[in-house]
């Protein structure tokens, strides 16, 4: 279905470039869902076009809003960039929205107090469950969410939890579900972690799938049409090659991604485990959660 997103956002071409059929939307609809993405990985571009590959092979109209902070500039992104195609919160806060997004950001070994924009992001998770019908928080995301609505902690991992694991669902009869295998391969890329008995022991969280070599995964609020992802379901193919390479070429301490590489090999080609089930999550949470 057809997609409307910031006109001429470099990270819409880099999607069709790939082959993906993408519909433009010229003016919204009454059933059009009104997505917003709260975008705080460095590399703006790359992860635009992430969720723009999972939004648009989804069979719903979706008008997307790139959504900024105000109280935090970025080092990867030109001005340029921002000033075009973002929104700052302070620009929306008194609008609503079907759904958001929140991503990730590569700054989870430090504490959430020291983060330079933690009031301000503070602030949307209380304004998101006000005026958005359903969030997926992911990755540290998941983790800040969490900590701020029920003050679980976080815990550092003896070494980087890198590469495609399998997982199990609990409620496979929930919609977020439907279509899915009974063991799914999500990416993971983190250096902490979340405790199980730490999300058990909280009653008002209900635990939804997790790994057992890379813990929980997906989280629901009881009550709420609010879920926190710690894996990175929106990764494209080559972003954990992209990783490991980077950090090879650094002489950074990084090991082998597990059950990427065909034959463990980083000579060969990436084996596509989770993009298919990624396009049912994101799918399955327009349609059932966004509305």
């Amino acid at each position: 279905m057809p997609l409307k997103v910031p006109a001429g956002l470099p990270a819409l071409q880099a999607v069709i470039d790939e082959g993906n059929a993408v519909e433009i939307l010229k003016e919204p609809t009454a059933e059009t869902l009104r997505i917003a993405l709260l975008n705080i990985m460095p590399m703006k571009e790359t992860t635009e076009a992430d969720f723009i590959r999972l939004l648009a092979s989804s069979d719903k109209e979706i008008e997307l809003t790139l959504l900024k902070l105000d109280t935090h500039t970025p080092k990867h992104a030109s001005p340029e960039h921002m000033e075009r195609y973002y929104t700052s919160f302070s620009q929306v806060r008194d609008s609503r929205f079907d759904g958001l997004i929140i991503t990730g950001a590569p700054i989870e070994k430090i504490e959430y107090e020291e983060v330079t924009y933690w009031p301000e992001l503070c602030t949307i998770f209380d304004w998101a469950r006000k005026n958005v019908t359903s969030t997926l928080y992911i990755c540290w995301a998941s983790q800040a969410g969490l900590y701020q609505k029920f003050g679980i902690q976080k815990h550092l991992l003896p070494k980087k939890m890198f590469g495609i694991f399998p997982h199990s669902i609990a409620k496979p009869e929930l919609p977020l579900f439907k279509g899915f295998d009974s063991t799914i391969y999500v990416p993971h890329s983190r250096h902490t972690e979340l405790w199980r008995e730490d999300i058990v022991a909280e009653e008002r969280i209900e635990l939804l799938s997790e790994s057992e070599i890379s813990g929980v995964y997906i989280m629901q609020e009881k009550g709420t049409r609010d879920f926190f992802i710690t894996g990175h379901s929106e990764y494209a193919l080559y972003t954990l090659d992209g990783e490991y390479k980077r950090d090879v070429a650094k002489n950074l301490p990084i090991e082998l991604p597990l059950n990427y590489y065909r034959d463990d090999n980083p000579d060969n080609e990436p084996i596509n485990r989770w993009q298919a089930t990624a396009r049912l999550l994101f799918g399955n949470w327009l349609k059932y959660y966004c509305k």
